[in-house]
């Protein structure tokens, strides 16, 4: 699906994946019923309703296997934001061991860091535009200045291992983030489940087929559980874009106090 759909406020969302399901329900539904006369009607009655349960059951499993991967994506980001930012909390607190030129520095850093994480970083990998080969110049240098520091005391040299760990942690975090950014939902499976719910529409319209009614009551039942499946999916399906996409506040939040 394209950038477009995720970019959607989740009210719009909502009404456009209503809207389709139940235009192709419709659909279905005048298609079906308008071919279901004489001769046509009895083979179409003549369908096995004992159909109805295993198609069901496999439009859930569908739904089941691609909902576990979507929920699987948002999890690992949240993962990784989390990591991110209490690493670089560490930073932030391990500095106050060294004298102000270098506290100052660290924090710089780390502010310089948030700042290009939240106003570059988020927005490009909401469109999956952000990719490892773009260096992070500030958890670089961060990573630079404290090789380079010259501790005095075994306090500062145990500070100085955790800031080159916590910056490390930054990194693989941060690449955790922008890898987790490019997962997605690939065409095979969106219409995979879209053909499957579509299969079993056309059951239930067959198995019906002599009650109009019956047929939309059953229809209409169906196609609602469709629509809510397919909305929780698209809503959730990129990590870092849509209505429910991980933003960066808790980066925001380890923002060094002054910057």
């Amino acid at each position: 699906m394209g950038d477009w759909l995720y970019s959607l406020p989740f009210p719009f969302m909502v009404a456009l994946v209503v809207l389709i399901t139940f235009l192709v329900t419709f659909a279905i539904h005048r298609v079906v019923l308008g071919m279901a006369t004489g001769e046509r009607l009895r083979s179409f009655k003549g369908f096995s309703p004992g159909l109805l349960s295993p198609l069901g059951i496999i439009f859930a499993l569908l739904v089941g296997f691609i909902a576990a991967q979507v929920w699987s994506d948002m999890e690992r980001a949240h993962q990784a934001v989390n990591r991110e930012a209490g690493a670089l909390r560490a930073v932030v607190l391990l500095a106050d061991a060294f004298p102000g030129d270098a506290q100052a520095r660290f924090r710089a850093v780390v502010t310089r860091h948030i700042h290009e994480a939240v106003t570059k970083e988020w927005p490009a990998m909401a469109h999956q535009h952000v990719t490892l080969t773009m260096i992070p110049a500030a958890l670089a240098e961060g990573l630079r200045l404290a090789l380079e520091l010259k501790p005095e005391g075994a306090g500062q040299m145990a500070a100085q291992r955790e800031i080159i760990a916590s910056f490390q942690t930054a990194l693989d975090a941060r690449r955790q983030r922008i890898i987790v950014s490019e997962a997605s939902l690939d065409w095979v499976k969106w219409y995979g489940l879209i053909l499957q719910a579509i299969v079993t529409l056309v059951a239930i319209a067959l198995v019906h087929s002599d009650n109009r009614a019956t047929a939309a009551l059953a229809l209409g039942v169906f196609a609602t559980a469709v629509a809510l499946a397919m909305l929780l999916i698209a809503s959730h399906n990129r990590p870092f874009a849509g209505p429910v996409a991980i933003k960066p506040d808790i980066l925001l939040q380890v923002m060094p106090e002054g910057n």
